[in-house]
């Protein structure tokens, strides 16, 4: 009960907080949309995950540092370096990650498909949960033994985006094999819909105007794999996001996600702030 209680708490922090996102950027935490990094641009972000267990395991914070830059108009590479700390379970370095989106299709479309593929060389005391795949729950042993079991993964994304009018909704995809274990391959999803709180411009500088914040939701979880469907180890989460543009190049947004499964946690509270920044000479 107070687990929950802590998860009502931070709403209103989540509100609060989102109290920076370029036109852009994606409000969602999990889900990806169609847009790329613009050409010469890099993005950098810290964001946090900060899970809340059930059956009194220890709370944890997962920061991760973000580095994204946009290649060409169509290939943005971005890589993740990923830490875990706990409340009494210890603290250490997760990981890293390579990722790489491909839009095949230039210009606006129905339907925009992108390619996402990623490596990643993590291990077992992972937490940031950029993606839920596979069945099972968090591995809850301590931080010191669980990175004694490094994983190499390969994962692939379909990402399918649609913009209409001042609406954005995604479908995403997730594709996953870990190649240091027999896992077989694993899947996953998650979907978000999101818009501006206002859609007219107001014509002056103005940080606090309703079109600088998006609001929205996502939904997100694992779908087993190809040795075990295990519907009742899965894990499910749905999440309000909110997005503040607070200048061009500035963004903060938070979510909490509530697991809607036994193997989930009871919630997942997310922060996460971008700065971008002009490799080219660009403004």
């Amino acid at each position: 009960m107070a687990s929950f209680r802590q998860c009502v708490l931070c709403l209103p922090l989540m509100f609060c907080a989102a109290a920076t996102v370029s036109a852009q950027e994606r409000p969602y935490f999990v889900t990806y949309t169609h847009y790329l990094e613009e050409p010469g641009n890099l993005e950098v972000a810290l964001a946090n995950t900060t899970g809340v267990p059930k059956n009194d395991h220890a709370v944890y914070n997962a920061p991760w540092l973000e580095l994204e830059y946009g290649l060409t108009g169509w290939w943005t590479a971005e890589l993740y370096v990923e830490t875990v700390t706990t409340t009494r379970d210890g603290s250490g370095f997760t990981g890293w990650r390579w990722e790489n989106r491909f839009r095949p299709l230039r210009g606006e479309h129905r339907v925009n498909p992108v390619v996402y593929v990623e490596y990643e060389s993590i291990n077992e005391a992972s937490r940031i949960q950029k993606e839920i795949v596979g069945s099972g729950g968090v591995a809850y042993e301590p931080i010191a033994e669980l990175r004694d079991h490094p994983a190499r993964e390969l994962e692939a994304k379909l990402i399918l985006s649609s913009a209409a009018r001042a609406w954005n909704l995604s479908e995403n995809l997730i594709v996953e094999k870990n190649l240091s274990a027999d896992e077989g391959v694993e899947f996953g999803y998650s979907v978000g819909v999101s818009r501006p709180i206002g859609t007219l411009a107001s014509g002056t500088t103005c940080h606090f105007c309703a079109e600088n914040f998006v609001a929205g939701i996502e939904a997100y979880g694992g779908l087993g794999s190809t040795v075990s469907f295990d519907k009742d180890q899965q894990r499910h989460y749905v999440a309000p996001v909110l997005a503040w543009h607070v200048t061009d190049r500035s963004t903060l947004k938070a979510s909490v996600g509530v697991g809607l499964t036994g193997s989930s946690d009871r919630c997942l509270v997310r922060m996460g702030w971008s700065y971008e920044l002009s490799l080219r000479g660009g403004k």
